[in-house]
């Protein structure tokens, strides 16, 4: 009960910056810089984690092609510790086109599907078994059902989907101990207008419903009542490509402790909050100092 596990689908991003404008059909926009990079997903969530000094454990999909060697190279530099359970021949990093203009950013991915087998529900299984908290993919339920059912703590992130709903979602909702959706997430999941309805509907199903506010911080109930858990301030939004998956590991980092909810909450705020001063998912973040000091100092105030 020592790391955190998770299985996930790894991400490269190629980030074209400082583009005047996304172009239209048939027309050709150069870009200031091009910069190669892992993207997110359980992946980047684990090494933010490992960045915190947190044990973890990661299987993921990886092939011979020159993205799966990105993200190869940024699990070795942080020292994450993973499995490939990948066989086939293809590419199965997703890899997107990310085109950031000063106000907006517009994306493009693909990447080569692959059967989620009962062989990899088992291996899923057996990576994760023993851990302290387990990231929730989309795709491996019957292996949180038996982690579940082994006392794991789990974490759903399900990311957005045009589909999302309480229908949809059910058996990951009924295995989850905890969800973290953002304000577009949380709305559409719930099929309500106000982020007061959808976090009261979030209810029904977790102990602690959360809704993270983007740059307003972090919605949560305890007891019935609603507080806002505030962001990190004075942070200068370069890039938000991967801020879901910083806050996660901030959060994580606090359950791993047995911090309160608000606590590992501001966790997750701090950590999301500096990852988006940066261009990419990895490239801005805190070591466990320098996170332990922004929350003191932030719980002062």
């Amino acid at each position: 009960m020592n790391f955190v596990a998770g299985v996930g689908i790894a991400n490269c991003d190629l980030l074209y910056l400082g583009m005047p404008r996304i172009p239209n059909e048939g027309e050709e926009v150069y870009a200031n810089d091009l910069k190669i990079k892992m993207g997110g997903g359980v992946p980047a969530t684990m090494v933010t984690l490992s960045r915190l000094e947190i044990p973890t454990r990661l299987g993921t999909f990886l092939g011979n092609d020159i993205f799966s060697k990105v993200v190869k190279s940024e699990l070795d530099r942080n020292s994450v510790e993973y499995v490939n359970l990948y066989s086939g021949k293809g590419v199965p990093v997703a890899v997107t086109s990310a085109m950031i203009t000063k106000n907006d950013r517009t994306f493009v991915s693909h990447r080569d599907k692959f059967d989620i087998t009962d062989e990899l529900i088992e291996s899923t299984y057996q990576l994760c078994r023993g851990a302290k908290l387990v990231e929730m993919h989309v795709g491996f339920l019957d292996a949180y059902k038996k982690l579940k059912n082994d006392h794991m703590t789990m974490v759903l992130d399900t990311g957005w989907d045009d589909d999302l709903s309480i229908e949809k979602y059910a058996d990951y909702i009924e295995v989850a101990d905890y969800y973290t959706p953002n304000c577009n997430e949380a709305l559409k999941i719930t099929g309500t207008s106000r982020l007061e309805d959808a976090i009261n509907v979030l209810g029904r199903y977790f102990k602690y419903p959360i809704i993270k506010l983007n740059k307003d911080g972090c919605m949560v109930m305890i007891n019935g009542e609603i507080s806002i858990i505030p962001p990190l301030e004075s942070v200068k939004v370069v890039d938000s490509t991967g801020a879901g998956d910083a806050f996660l590991a901030g959060f994580l980092y606090g359950l791993f402790y047995d911090y309160d909810i608000s606590t590992s909450i501001l966790f997750g705020n701090i950590t999301g909050g500096v990852c988006v001063s940066g261009v990419g998912c990895l490239t801005s973040y805190v070591n466990e100092k320098e996170l332990l000091s922004i929350a003191n100092k932030i719980k002062k105030l």
